[in-house]
């Protein structure tokens, strides 16, 4: 008798989906398993049940190894986000930096705390946002720079083939 398909919505029973739920995060767990062997990688895997029990379970590195390697290597992405976010909910760069410069040449003294603490923050916004934009141009100038001197390169390395074949053909 053959295995029939079964139709993933809630198990209404309790004791059923207590069952279910039990063999399947059991079948997870021996997946992740067999994939970190068969690929030599380290695999977390975290399941919550509905009465929020926790279950861990790793391979290849332990749990804390693979989350700190994960936090490490998405923080760069993260930093990113937290910039873009910024500067969605700021003015565009030109307009900002010139509230900055027209608060720059206000006397201070009259200010508030709570004016320079704004003050001070609209001016990293706009310092992270120039340093972004400083990184984007410098990155695209030097994917143009490689792309240049590759193409100049092969321009070169072609004239070399060309001579040798002719050398040969001679």
């Amino acid at each position: 008798m053959g295995r029939r398909k079964v139709e993933i919505k809630r198990i209404e029973k309790k004791s059923s989906r207590q069952v279910t739920f039990s063999k399947r995060r059991n079948g997870l767990i021996e997946k992740a398993r067999q994939l970190s062997i068969l690929c030599e990688s380290s695999i977390a895997v975290l399941v919550v049940s509905g009465s929020g029990k926790l279950y861990n379970s790793s391979s290849g590195d332990n749990m804390s190894k693979i989350i700190d390697r994960y936090e490490i290597q998405h923080a760069d992405e993260q930093k990113v986000l937290d910039l873009e976010e910024k500067t969605r909910n700021y003015l565009p760069h030109k307009e900002l930096l010139d509230i900055v410069q027209r608060k720059l040449e206000e006397p201070v003294d009259n200010l508030s705390v709570d004016s320079l603490m704004s003050m001070e923050e609209q001016l990293e916004t706009a310092l992270s946002v120039t340093r972004a934009k400083k990184t984007e141009l410098m990155m695209d100038d030097l994917k143009s720079l490689q792309e240049t001197l590759l193409r100049e390169e092969n321009q070169f390395l072609a004239s070399q083939v060309t001579k040798t074949q002719n050398s040969y053909a001679s």
